[in-house]
């Protein structure tokens, strides 16, 4: 069955589905991708690399309400839009010149984590599961009726990152099972019960600022929410800033009674929070390299460094 398609798409998700309609036969027309920004670190496979793999034409929008697209897609008269992971808002009109539907492929199991970064978002708040949905698409985002969804796990250690891999992996598990009920339209359209889930907007780097007077569990959820590839967590303490890439949950132990502070033990650096928790910090950095011990002695002259000297 031909099925006529234009796929908007970037990131590793979007590589990978647009790699599975190839693989699956689907005549995809057209793919919608942006240009890379120079000043962000491109850590996933290139969508427009895909595209040219298999002799598909590619443009790069600035913006996806351009008249020009609008044109090119409806003379395309397609069956089907999908959208898996491009940055940008489809305006109602676009959506309507697919014949059978418009679909985003969205990074979890909605209705939860709609909006921008769910990956993150389900990292930072301590989340135990995500997944990747499949859904059709409205003038609310991430609201539209669902086709199907996958689970995938979370651990207590596991950073955005790699769950980022395991969401792509899912994303093209229910790609490829939902197709054939979408080319023979009988693909389900359930209703998200939108009260079930929340909306969360866009992270700038300024949200992976850490302070040692949080919860240990809230630092730890951060530091891993936000690892490179992603801009990374950091910690001001007096005029040094600490980016701190991996932490380790510690068993509770008494606290001290010198409240949050950083301390050398053993050749180790760990954190003591807010609630008492503490963490062993297992990868750090600061503009002069790595933070060793001998390096954290350097910078403040201590073994011990009191949260008053936190910045934050």
């Amino acid at each position: 069955m031909r099925s006529v398609s234009v796929v908007f798409a970037y990131s590793e998700v979007g590589a990978r589905c647009l790699t599975a309609l190839f693989d699956a036969g689907v005549d995809v027309q057209l793919v919608v991708t942006h240009e890379d920004d120079p000043h962000e670190e491109r850590w996933f496979a290139s969508v427009a690399e895909v595209a040219k793999k298999a002799g598909c034409r590619t443009v790069t929008p600035s913006d996806p309400s351009e008249p020009q697209l609008a044109a090119a897609i409806e003379a395309l008269n397609p069956e089907f839009i999908f959208s898996f992971y491009y940055r940008r808002m489809l305006p109602v009109p676009l959506l309507a010149l697919a014949r059978q539907g418009a679909l985003n492929m969205h990074g979890s199991l909605l209705p939860k984590y709609r909006g921008r970064a769910p990956v993150n978002w389900a990292v930072l708040h301590g989340e135990t599961q995500t997944g990747a949905s499949l859904h059709y698409m409205v003038a609310k985002p991430d609201a539209g009726p669902l086709v199907d969804q996958a689970a995938v796990p979370i651990g207590p250690d596991d950073t955005a990152f790699a769950v980022a891999d395991r969401v792509a992996d899912a994303a093209v598990t229910v790609l490829r099972r939902s197709l054939p009920g979408l080319l023979a339209g009988t693909a389900p359209r359930i209703p998200l019960d939108l009260s079930q889930g929340s909306y969360f907007g866009g992270r700038k780097p300024a949200d992976g600022e850490l302070s040692l007077t949080w919860p240990a569990k809230r630092f730890h959820d951060l530091v891993r929410a936000v690892a490179p590839p992603f801009p990374g967590a950091f910690l001001a303490v007096g005029n040094v800033i600490l980016r701190i890439h991996r932490t380790r949950l510690l068993p509770p132990t008494e606290v001290s009674g010198n409240g949050p502070a950083l301390d050398l033990e053993n050749g180790r650096l760990v954190a003591t929070c807010g609630d008492g928790g503490r963490l062993e910090i297992l990868d750090a950095v600061t503009s002069h390299g790595v933070l060793d011990a001998e390096r954290f002695r350097t910078l403040f002259a201590s073994d011990h460094v009191a949260a008053s000297q936190n910045g934050t």
